[in-house]
């Protein structure tokens, strides 16, 4: 028998028996819960079969579990493009460096509102909180993007958003719940100031909260395409979601051109059965960095970083 740290023989540990009630419980909710995932997953699974599956298959409605006369057709004229990589070089650009400049001003924001000593911070936050409701619009913000010369560049992109009010309230709160004030006092009797104890302290144990600012920022950035539609003018400055937006938009005027003969007409209608299909293979291009990404970030989000950091 097994025997504990201070050697007396562990008694056996007796499992408890379930009662029928708990075991119909049990069933009830799995059933539930797998139909809720089928009705989540079944989408993505129909767009991944359809990409990968044959035009004529695709529009006559036969891939329904399984793909059709299976061909790379969709993605082989997705990446005939060569404005693709380009796109997904600029995307992943404005991504990092709209992301860093995100956190550089969302975590000390929501740092200095989320401290009881900081004079004001209930007006700040209503402040803030106004611009949640109430925006100048698109064209003003259109006037103040041209006004400050930033209309075809990548910071027309990056600056109007580098604040995220909604993101600054979860900031605030996951400091104002987990830093306590008895640890900055703790700190501070150590000649530990605000600054320091932001970057030495708070931030080493605010994993999560960064951890979930950069997957909110960084994909939203990635699926920016309307501010760029707005403000860029440069095909080689085009971020990617702009890129395949350029690309369906091309191909369906295409397709929609008159015939005047039958080959003309079969040809016009193969042109129009590979536009469905490319849809489908630019949702999947697009979302695949996303998809890579989000497994590395999910971790951080149940994470209890603060547990036994102050004993009282």
């Amino acid at each position: 028998m097994a025997k504990d740290n201070n050697g007396y023989v562990a008694a056996p540990r007796k499992k408890m028996k379930r009662s029928t009630s708990d075991i119909i419980y049990d069933v009830i909710v799995f059933i539930i819960l797998t139909f809720f995932f089928i009705i989540a997953a079944y989408p993505l699974y129909f767009i991944v079969i359809s990409s990968i599956s044959s035009p004529d298959a695709v529009a006559g409605g036969k891939v329904v579990l399984y793909p059709v006369g299976i061909n790379f057709k969709g993605y082989a004229e997705v990446f005939k493009n060569s404005q693709i990589l380009t796109g997904f070089i600029n995307s992943i650009v404005y991504s990092v460096v709209g992301t860093l400049l995100n956190l550089v001003v969302t975590l000390p924001t929501g740092y200095a509102l989320s401290r009881s000593k900081f004079a004001g911070r209930k007006i700040v936050t209503v402040f803030y909180l106004i611009t949640m409701f109430i925006s100048g619009g698109m064209i003003p913000t259109y006037l103040v993007v041209k006004d400050l010369n930033l209309l075809d560049t990548m910071w027309s992109l990056i600056l109007p958003g580098s604040l995220g009010v909604y993101n600054m309230i979860v900031c605030r709160t996951f400091f104002k719940s987990n830093i306590s004030e008895e640890l900055y006092e703790a700190a501070e009797i150590d000649g530990c100031g605000h600054g320091r104890f932001f970057f030495s302290i708070a931030l080493p144990l605010s994993g999560a909260i960064i951890a979930i600012m950069v997957l909110y920022y960084g994909v939203g950035h990635w699926n920016e395409y309307f501010n760029a539609l707005l403000y860029m003018k440069t095909d080689t400055k085009f971020p990617l979601q702009l890129v395949l937006r350029s690309i369906l938009v091309q191909n369906q005027s295409q397709s929609a051109q008159t015939v005047t003969s039958i080959a003309q007409q079969r040809a016009l209608e193969e042109k129009r059965q590979l536009v469905e299909l490319m849809k489908y293979s630019l949702i999947i291009v697009s979302s695949l960095p996303v998809l890579i990404i989000y497994p590395l970030v999910q971790k951080h989000f149940v994470k209890g970083v603060m547990i036994g950091s102050v004993k009282g």
